[in-house]
């Protein structure tokens, strides 16, 4: 008899409480079993039959009722096979499908439990397969296998040849929609179509017929396959009534795809043997009765020859399965069954749905409803076959030989460490674990002794090991010339330090301060060859002592501290060199080779057609209000620089926007012609009038001409105004003129008009400046000056006086306008052009940064303290190769930010290379 109930409740927990109440009284009063029949409401169905009587049952809900009920919960939904449980509650709190029927009269429906399938009529389990058309495609398929919901493995043989076939099918690169080939089609519709035949199957609910009360043992039986397709395991509940009649019953089964790439057959028999031992402690944990025993059955004898070996060693993969299995199980419960009795080969090799019903898979093998099991192979010894060939034991070494070398601690194990404190620590714990030990033989006092912490003694003694083992293997020579009473130095240098050893077996310098009011340490410090690591180690130490000083002061700390590291300023110059922390606080900003001048200045082309950009302000102004009085406003001026000729224009403007911008650059395209190029810094101005006018402001886009406007633009990386400094400096320039005429008109009010005319007289000031030095050839008197092409006049001289004629004036003034423009360009290219020449400053090709480099990125708002660390993902190089421009990725507040900054932005902090 069975009872399904739901519960309707705000807090599962409280329900679960209450039926375990409910459970503990149904114990007291009906036996073990009834505990099962409550707690089977709210857990897996464990397949037991109650003993309880219906009416101890009407009689057990109906207080569980009452209990729940005072704690606000309804219990309803109530489904049972049996009708005196079903008319003890009322209709209303019947199962939806329960409500309108006449109980023993009307067939009962099928009810699902815990997701199965319940058929009350015969108390058994049944599947419903979904006739929903699902397309040809690795989605389509995986819905489909997956539509079953198997978890005790009833149709598990069934499911693995889908399973099989979704792997086959999948086993193509394709898209979770894409249709899968057509010619593989076939063999999937017929195993979808014949899904339909587990609609007959019907698996009885219970182990066995009868009451569990009535049994007199009970025996688990577990049986595990594996092929190259597949690994499988089932699980049966033998049990032997009062009459000693056999029952069998089926409990779980499992069945899984093998692993890909293919393993040998051995492993994959040895892993389902693993999946049988899994599948024993699940049963277990969930089967609330009591086992006798337990035994497991496997067709491989290699996989019964690897439990029960206890000679060999096997490899890693063998070995971890084996202790895996034994683990849980004993070898004695390990048995041998034949491949034909075997109905764990089913889940591995697949069976039909219409033919499942006739295997021996739900009933076991024949001999479980016999007692020749317990005689099963009762006097077998399972040995491993063939272990001479077999790849998965390891071979045996016949001869050991342990070789005892002078030196019994190395230093080369001194290199896993990168502290010297850290390093004398675990050699002092060595120290004290031995000595402890030491006092007796057996450790019981050892271990009594045996204290968290070292003393000091106990560091002391470990840094003279370390110590003396380093000496020992740098200057082997000089300690056997010493103890032979002969010197021989590896080096003059060692020589000059007149070196002795010590009572400790140390090598010390001897010099020539025995008689100096000092410490022994002082006058005969520890000689520490540079090239070890444990002299960096030392350097390194006294370094972060010494609050990361320079190399004087840490040379002194780690001289007052009793060392003599041999050529050791070289040393201590290379560790400060890479200390991270002395570049955070005193690392260089990056710098590269100048790069190579533009196309743009190098090149004669006409005035302003490829131009430097920058905003320089504001000024304050005075206008005029419409009902008395004045207001101030603010002005700036935007300078465009001609890259070649050094021309300067000047525009006004109202505000810092994109549409004043925009403003001045048409006026400037008015009057001096549409430009081809456009350089400028990322000021926001700027950027928002690239976006405006839809122009370019990749590199690459440099010589790509726009259809609307003919130009492109290039912005130069934030943080970097050395790159603009071709017109940076007239910014500079600019502000120097016009101080000095404010300063001079002082009494003067400064309106629009007046600063449109102070700038219109700076921009004449900058032409007119001269582009190269004033020479003293008396045959050279003219100035080369960006206005001697812009304005077509060769000096500012007033025009000599006389009376020309229109057609004199006509007939060479296009001769005099081609004279000009042909001197300016000759002397631009033979006296300007060479001035550019040189490098200034930056004439050293330094380390490109790379990607993954550890930086420190400078932030002028801030401290250098607190300058954010970042790390370079991306590296833009010039024509040359050579990183002039970075993007580093830093991490503030959580959230990742990428940051595009020249290289004179950043301080290498680590690179991979180092």
């Amino acid at each position: 008899m069975k009872v399904h109930v739901f519960g309707n409740s705000p807090s599962p927990a409280v329900a679960i409480y209450c039926m375990r109440r409910a459970a503990e009284e149904g114990e007291r009063e009906h036996g073990t079993d009834a505990k099962h029949f409550v707690k089977r409401q709210f857990y897996v169905d464990d397949g037991l039959t109650s003993v309880a009587t219906p009416e101890e049952a009407v009689e057990l809900l109906r207080r569980t009722r009452d209990m729940l009920a005072a704690s606000n919960l309804r219990l309803h939904k109530v489904a049972s096979n049996c009708n005196q449980v079903m008319e003890a509650f009322p209709v209303e709190d019947r199962a939806k499908e329960l409500k309108d029927l006449e109980l023993g009269v009307d067939p009962l429906p099928v009810q699902r439990s815990l997701g199965l399938c319940w058929n009350l009529q015969t108390d058994s389990f049944t599947y419903r397969v979904s006739n929903e058309v699902k397309p040809f495609t690795r989605r389509g398929v995986l819905s489909t296998v997956n539509s079953l919901f198997d978890p005790l493995g009833f149709a598990a043989p069934v499911i693995m040849q889908g399973k099989a076939l979704l792997r086959e099918l999948s086993s193509e690169e394709r898209d979770w929609d894409t249709p899968l080939p057509p010619e593989k089609e076939k063999v999937w519709v017929a195993w979808k179509n014949s899904l339909k035949a587990l609609e007959d199957l019907q698996i009885k609910r219970c182990y066995n017929p009868g009451s569990s009360r009535e049994m007199r043992s009970n025996e688990l039986c577990i049986f595990s396959d594996a092929s190259t397709v597949a690994i499988g395991a089932v699980a049966y509940l033998r049990s032997v009534d009062s009459n000693g009649q056999y029952h069998v019953g089926f409990v779980l089964g499992k069945s899984k795809l093998a692993p890909r790439p293919a393993h040998t057959v051995p492993r994959l028999e040895l892993c389902a043997a693993v999946l049988g031992v899994e599948m024993y402690e699940s049963i277990k944990e969930e089967l609330d009765m009591k086992i006798e025993d337990v035994k497991f059955f496997t067709d491989s004898r290699i996989v019964l020859g690897y439990i029960h070996n206890s000679s060999k060693r096997f490899h890693m993969y063998v070995a971890n399965r084996v202790a895996r299995i034994r683990l849980s199980t004993r070898p004695d419960q390990w048995h041998y069954v034949s491949t034909e009795l075997n109905p764990a080969d089913r889940a591995t090799r697949s069976v039909p749905a219409g033919e499942l019903k006739n295997t021996d898979w739900f009933k076991g093998p024949n001999f479980l409803y016999s007692d020749s099991i317990d005689k099963l192979h009762q006097d077998s010894q399972y040995l491993l076959v063939e272990p001479e060939n077999d790849k998965e034991i390891r071979p045996e070494v016949k001869i050991l030989i342990t070789a005892a070398t002078e030196s019994q601690l190395s230093s080369e194990r001194f290199k896993r460490f990168s502290s010297w404190t850290v390093l004398c620590r675990a050699v002092a714990r060595l120290i004290h674990v031995a000595t402890s030990f030491k006092q007796n033989s057996n450790g019981q006092r050892g271990w009594k002794s045996l204290k968290e912490h070292t003393n000091s003694k106990e560091l002391t003694q470990a840094a003279n090991i370390v110590i003396k083992s380093v000496q020992q293997e740098a200057y082997k020579e000089t300690f056997k010339g010493m103890k032979e009473g002969q010197m021989n130095y590896k080096n003059d240098t060692l020589k000059k330090l007149c070196p002795v050893v010590d009572k400790e077996g140390l090598l010390r310098v001897g010099g020539r301060l025995s008689s100096a009011d000092l410490t022994d340490s002082e006058k005969h410090p520890l000689i520490i060859p540079s090239a070890s690591h444990i002299a960096t180690l030392l350097v390194r130490h006294f370094h972060e002592r010494s609050a990361h000083q320079g190399r004087h002061i840490t040379e002194g700390a780690v001289r007052g501290a009793g060392f003599w590291i041999v050529g050791g300023k070289r040393l201590v110059s290379s560790v400060i060199h890479n200390c991270v922390t002395c570049r955070k606080l005193r690392g260089e900003l990056q710098n590269q080779k100048m790069a190579d001048l533009p196309a743009g200045r190098v090149t004669p082309e006409p005035p302003f057609t490829t131009v430097g950009v920058d905003v320089f302000g504001p000024w304050s102004i005075v206008t005029r209000r419409t009902r008395g009085g004045s207001a101030q406003n603010k002005r700036w001026a935007v300078l465009f620089t001609c890259m070649s000729t050094r021309a300067v224009h000047i525009e006004l403007i109202e505000t810092m926007s994109t549409d004043s911008f925009i403003n001045a650059l048409r006026r400037l395209f008015a009057i001096r012609g549409p430009a081809k190029l456009l350089y400028s810094d990322r000021g926001t101005n700027f950027v928002g009038a690239c976006k405006e006018l839809d122009l370019g402001t990749d590199d690459k886009a440099v010589g790509r001409y726009l259809q609307e406007r003919g130009c492109s633009w290039t912005l130069n990386p934030p943080h970097a105004p050395h790159m603009g400094g071709s017109w940076e400096r007239l910014i500079g320039v600019s502000k120097r003129i016009l101080d000095a005429m404010l300063l001079k008109n002082t009494q003067t009010r400064l309106t629009h008009e007046v600063l449109s005319t102070f700038m219109a007289e700076v921009m004449a000031i900058l032409n007119a400046r001269p582009l190269v030095p004033i020479s003293t050839d008396p045959d050279c008197p003219t100035i080369l000056t960006p206005a001697m092409l812009l304005t077509q006049k060769s000096s500012t001289v007033s025009a000599p006086s006389g009376n020309f004629s229109s057609g004199q004036l006509f007939g060479k003034q296009w001769k005099r306008v081609q004279q000009l423009a042909e001197t300016f360009w000759k002397r631009w290219k033979g006296e300007y052009l060479s001035t550019l020449q040189k490098r200034r400053k930056w004439t050293d090709s330094k380390r490109n940064v790379k990607e993954g480099d550890v930086v420190l990125l400078k932030d002028l708002q801030v401290s250098r303290n607190e300058w954010p660390m970042g790390l370079v993902v991306k590296t833009l190089p010039s024509s040359d190769k050579k990183v002039r421009k970075v993007e580093v990725r830093v991490v503030k507040g959580g959230t990742a930010k990428v940051f595009l900054r020249p290289i004179s932005e950043i301080v290498i902090l680590l690179s991979e290379t180092e």
